[in-house]
């Protein structure tokens, strides 16, 4: 069977969340569907799995309400279902960003062939900027691109304004990027709202350049937020640009961390995995420390009988 991993977001006003999520769980529950979305006032920013008949049901059934009848799909295909289960929740934030923004006012969305040439005729007055999390842009990321080195994007009003001490807003090209687009909807407002004249996004961020125009001019693989972790962003395998946090040898797979108070994600090979009972560090190594099996999957929650064994072997 044929699964398909789709991604895409609306940013539309909806008066009543919590409905748009009741109907959702509504029609997922005669499917096998998986998904981690999220709904808000703002609209709906949403990853999802499922057979490939379902997902496509699922697209036409979302298409049908004129809200989100222009909607853009972007789809990978999958040995099986990506998300450990159908995760739909109301959120009041789409994007993690602690100010007030017009997304009317953003950049100027770019598809991914102009973006390309756009690269290749960069100067030095054009900054390539990543607004993504340092475990994403480390397993992958455009040439020569910024990479801002913030604990948390909730950071990145605060990084604009110190962008004005080192890039003139009035001559500098920004080129903002992200995995699917929503991060830019909302971080090249703030970039505008600073004094940045020239702010152009990614129309349809990564994960579109990827199905468009292949790795061209991308370094690495692409972090996504699903099992799977770390994919080539086309159809053809690329180099490494990571290594394992402790032998340094080149990878791309990341693990979370076995020790139940740290749980960290970290890059390793699969010897030290093994060495290191999972384990990001040594310090990490006692203590609520999980079995690993050498899976790079992400952890799933345990259930009660679970809990009450590593408790027990933990006392």
């Amino acid at each position: 069977m044929e699964y398909w991993v789709l991604a895409f977001y609306a940013l539309v006003k909806l008066d009543d969340p919590q409905r748009e999520v009741e109907k959702h769980k509504d029609f997922f529950k005669t499917r096998e569907l998986t998904s981690r979305i999220y709904i808000s006032e703002q609209g709906i920013n949403a990853q999802m799995s499922g057979p490939r008949g379902q997902v496509q049901e699922y697209m036409d059934w979302l298409q049908e309400d004129s809200r989100f009848a222009d909607l853009s799909f972007k789809i990978h295909s999958s040995p099986k279902n990506v998300f450990p289960k159908a995760t739909i929740k109301v959120r009041k934030q789409l994007v993690a960003i602690d100010c007030e923004v017009d997304l009317k006012e953003g950049g100027e969305h770019v598809e991914p062939a102009v973006w390309k040439e756009m690269l290749a005729a960069r100067d030095e007055d054009t900054l390539v900027l990543d607004v993504r999390n340092d475990y994403e842009w480390k397993v992958g990321h455009f040439e020569g691109a910024e990479l801002p080195a913030l604990e948390t994007f909730r950071q990145f009003p605060d990084y604009a304004k110190q962008l004005k001490e080192t890039r003139d807003p009035k001559k500098t090209k920004v080129m903002m990027y992200c995995t699917g687009g929503i991060r830019c909807e909302f971080y090249s407002a703030v970039m505008k709202k600073e004094g940045f004249e020239q702010v152009y996004q990614l129309d349809g961020g990564v994960i579109q350049y990827g199905l468009d125009e292949g790795q061209s001019q991308w370094k690495g693989k692409l972090f996504v937020f699903d099992d799977r972790l770390v994919v080539p962003i086309s159809g053809q395998e690329a180099p490494s640009i990571a290594v394992c946090k402790h032998c340094g040898v080149e990878g791309d797979v990341y693990y979370n961390c076995a020790n139940m108070d740290c749980n960290a994600l970290f890059v390793s090979c699969p010897e030290c995995v093994k060495k290191e009972k999972g384990c990001c560090s040594g310090e990490c190594q006692s203590g609520r420390v999980r079995p690993t099996s050498g899976d790079a999957t992400p952890f799933r929650k345990w259930d009660h009988e679970e809990k009450m064994r590593m408790r027990n072997a933990v006392c």
